[in-house]
């Protein structure tokens, strides 16, 4: 049996944790928005620039949006996508679990899907060896980058 926390995605309305979601999303734009709206006004104010300097920005500024966009949606889809395939080498290169000890995996963000993901795809670690595997969101260290989406399993190795 699989125990883990309460999934928002799965059990709330799509509005509240779409809201969790898209709030701070929604801030970050609007601060960037603003530093560009700020930029403008300083570019459009020194005279030694003059009006091809806030045309090169406003044409820009779209641009560094879109590419930002895409090279966050293909860094954090890999980085999610790797980590599951890499846990599962590592995980049997270690030597493997030491089931009479205890296993926790846990997951960041607000769904545990790609967790749960991972528990099916490596169904043959725990089955029949883990009576109930246990499941907790963890929050990021301070100087790392685990975004959402990040899966963390915890073992001992096992005595050969």
């Amino acid at each position: 049996m699989i125990q883990h926390d309460n999934n928002d995605l799965a059990t709330e309305k799509n509005g509240k944790p779409m809201g969790k979601y898209a709030v701070p999303c929604v801030i970050s734009l609007v601060v960037a928005a603003l530093y560009n709206i700020v930029d403008q006004i300083i570019i459009a104010n020194a005279d030694d620039l003059g009006s091809y300097s806030n045309a090169a920005n406003t044409v820009v500024f779209p641009l560094t949006v879109v590419a930002l966009a895409i090279a966050v949606m293909i860094g954090d889809g890999c980085c999610a996508f790797v980590s599951i395939r890499l846990g599962k080498k590592q995980i049997e290169a270690a030597g493997g679990v030491d089931y009479d000890m205890p296993v926790l995996l846990g997951y960041t963000g607000l769904s545990d899907v790609l967790l749960q993901k991972y528990v099916a795809d490596s169904a043959f670690l725990w089955e029949g060896k883990v009576e109930e595997l246990q499941m907790t969101q963890v929050g990021s260290v301070v100087g790392t980058h685990a975004g959402p989406g990040a899966i963390v399993a915890t073992f001992f190795r096992a005595r050969h």
